[in-house]
């Protein structure tokens, strides 16, 4: 399979290096001085770059008949655009907060004990996440892909980084050195707490799913999520 790299950081040589070990061929490594030559070329593009570009990437991967990965987050705004123009180009689409296949299994627990504490008014849930200081968005996608989760399964509406009401879930983001992802949801009572929480020891757990779900995506249309990617659904 032939793959353009969109966003050549510490993310996209961890990706160059496992799509290479499974035997895969890099055809564009892209940052941001160098043009999308060779774009049309790839069977799939992976972008993770960082939120001022991921618009432009997807674009351009589209229009070029190339569907796309994408793990950059803080650009949601405009997801909505991007899903019509893939349809519109018969391309196909996977956007995650997080790749991790330990994370997307961590998603549905996190949905699956929403739905278990719902009727037990006496706890709160918080959330918290830490990242590596070099991280521009806050609180991270992974994050708000949580709080949405708990969201859409229980009493509460909205998530907030402010003082929370009872109806929104509190979410804590700190900054310090190079961690690469901890993200803790906490059920608070007086009497006692339930806590549920991963830790990424390193960037390969993100870049492998990457690399997982551009071989399930070449060849195929439409806008799909790593609950199909992983048959979790």
């Amino acid at each position: 399979m032939k793959i353009a790299l969109l966003g050549y950081g510490k993310m996209g040589k961890v990706i160059e290096r496992i799509a290479l070990e499974r035997g895969h061929e890099i055809v564009l490594k892209k940052d941001q001085s160098n043009s999308y030559d060779k774009l049309s070329d790839a069977d799939v593009a992976i972008d993770f770059s960082v939120p001022s570009a991921a618009v432009d990437n997807i674009s351009a991967s589209f229009n070029a008949g190339v569907p796309v990965i994408s793990g950059t987050t803080g650009w949601l705004e405009h997801y909505d655009e991007m899903i019509a123009l893939c349809n519109d180009k018969k391309s196909g689409f996977i956007s995650s907060s997080n790749f991790s296949l330990g994370v997307n299994i961590f998603f549905g627990l996190n949905e699956y004990l929403a739905k278990i504490m719902t009727p037990f008014n006496s706890y709160k849930v918080t959330m918290e996440e830490i990242h590596h200081t070099q991280k521009l968005d806050a609180p991270s996608g992974t994050a708000i892909s949580l709080a949405k989760g708990v969201i859409e399964n229980s009493k509460y509406a909205n998530w907030t980084m402010d003082q929370a009401n009872d109806d929104e879930i509190h979410i804590e983001a700190k900054r310090i050195g190079d961690v690469p992802g901890t993200h803790t949801v906490t059920y608070d009572s007086i009497v006692d707490n339930i806590e549920i929480k991963h830790t990424a020891h390193n960037r390969e757990g993100f870049a492998l799913g990457a690399v997982i779900a551009a071989e399930w995506l070449a060849g195929k249309t439409g806008v799909y999520s790593m609950k199909d990617v992983l048959n979790l659904k």
